[in-house]
């Protein structure tokens, strides 16, 4: 009688150990519980995808790198312990179209974090991309689940893989319905009956149309972000040299012809041309993807910081082109030449769009936010030193605060020769709305 009495207090505390052990394991099995390495040379990849495939220029390679951002975050939104999806936050994401997680599986969120990336990756390129870097997202993939599924376990990799592939099409398949998609294939959506107005945008280089006119027609995945991030209107355009315009454009005439050596270094650093670089979002992610890095962020963080500049970067540039095809102003170098100086010539080229408002100052002020608000207790100071145009064969940069970063980056368009200041000014202003936009209006994981 005592011996079986013995046996079933060991096997009720036998019990109690391992229910106890298992409801641990199921708490800890969180995004924040990984490693985020993987993801870092996910988008390190996308950066070289970007600037080595046709037709994605900066509008195009925003809401790429948007999109991966979504993909990630969704992705693993359900593996926190009250999970929050970006289903009915952001426009036209229903949650029931997003795949749900099985409660009996322990998924490995690493896993499933580079299927999705994978898959998505795969997805928003694949009419362009070509063999060669087709080749390294399956390799990398590939790499990434032989090495995590020993400690997964065959069949629970088995289901994370399986699971974040879903995810990712299904975030592709909202990808969709934005009017962007595949528009890389057509960059220039022509045909376009261009505006007729005094002071309004003429080629300034053997391409004769303007980029992407139609992209303000986008869904952007915050509403606020154009409604309320749009700015005044730009001053009015005149030829007489006592105008207010005139002196906007001599300003940028005196800034060029009198330039310094620092300021030439920096409008080429920030030039972030498509095709030699990737992008003004892909230098704004190389970045966010250097600061998770160094500061050794789990998973799930980077994941949320991925996600906030995808969103941020990605409306940025519709609202931006909004502003400029709503106004479809004349560049600076084209007014130089007609009203100051007709030899004038710029540090860069010139991109073939209108002038107001910069895209530059309206992606950078957006990421500045969502740096702040990642790494910052909100006043914006972090010194830091950009290393991630090393790779194009620049030097380094370095900066006291996120606000000083992104003011550089404005300026160098001015020292360009390629914007006027107010185009920077309200850009700066429009992008910071929409970061702002984005750490508040969204709920993420605490």
């Amino acid at each position: 009688m005592m011996k079986n009495l013995l046996n079933l207090l060991l096997f009720l505390l036998l019990s109690f150990v391992f229910t106890t052990c298992k409801k641990d394991d199921m708490v800890e099995n969180t995004p924040a519980q990984y490693d985020a390495e993987l993801v870092y040379d996910w988008f390190r990849l996308e950066c070289t995808i970007v600037k080595e495939t046709g037709g994605f220029f900066p509008p195009q390679a925003a809401r790429a790198f948007g999109y991966t951002g979504v993909a990630l975050y969704e992705s693993l939104a359900q593996g926190w312990p009250n999970p929050i999806s970006l289903s009915g936050q952001i426009q036209g994401l229903e949650a029931n179209k997003i795949p749900k997680i099985d409660a009996k599986i322990q998924y490995h969120w690493g896993i499933v974090a580079n299927a999705a990336l994978a898959e998505i990756i795969r997805s928003l390129f694949e009419k362009r991309i070509s063999a060669e870097n087709l080749k390294k997202v399956n390799t990398l993939e590939n790499q990434n689940y032989l090495s995590l599924a020993s400690s997964a376990g065959i069949e629970a990799a088995g289901f994370s893989s399986n699971y974040g592939k879903a995810v990712a099409k299904a975030v592709f398949e909202y990808s969709k319905t934005d009017a962007g998609h595949e528009q890389y294939i057509d960059p220039f959506q022509l045909p376009y009956t261009w505006p007729v107005n005094d002071g309004g945008w003429l080629p300034t280089s053997a391409t004769l149309n303007p980029l992407a006119p139609l992209w303000l027609k986008c869904r952007p995945f915050l509403a606020s972000n154009i409604t309320e991030a749009q700015p005044k209107a730009h001053v009015a355009y005149s030829k007489d040299s006592s105008s207010e315009f005139y002196q906007e454009a001599r300003h940028v005439y005196q800034i060029v012809t009198k330039s310094t050596a620092e300021q030439k270094e920096i409008a080429h650093f920030w030039a972030d041309d498509p095709f030699n670089t990737c992008t003004p979002t892909g230098h704004t992610f190389n970045i966010l993807t250097q600061l998770l890095e160094e500061n050794h962020l789990d998973l799930g963080t980077s994941a949320i910081g991925y996600a906030k500049m995808g969103i941020a970067e990605n409306d940025a540039f519709i609202a931006c082109w909004k502003t400029k095809y709503d106004y479809f102003l004349i560049r600076p170098v084209t007014y130089i030449k007609q009203n100051i100086d007709p030899n004038f010539t710029t540090v860069i080229g010139t991109p073939p769009f209108p002038a107001y408002t910069s895209g530059h100052a309206t992606e950078i002020a957006a990421g500045s936010r969502i740096f702040t608000d990642l790494f910052t207790d909100g006043d914006g100071n972090y010194p830091f030193t950009d290393r991630t145009q090393i790779q194009f064969g620049f030097s380094v940069r370095n900066f006291d605060n996120f606000n000083e970063m992104a003011e550089e980056c404005a300026n160098s368009r001015l020292y360009g020769g390629i914007h006027y200041e107010m185009d920077n000014l309200n850009g700066l202003k429009m992008g910071r709305s929409i970061g702002d936009n984005v750490n508040k209006r969204i709920n993420w994981p605490q």
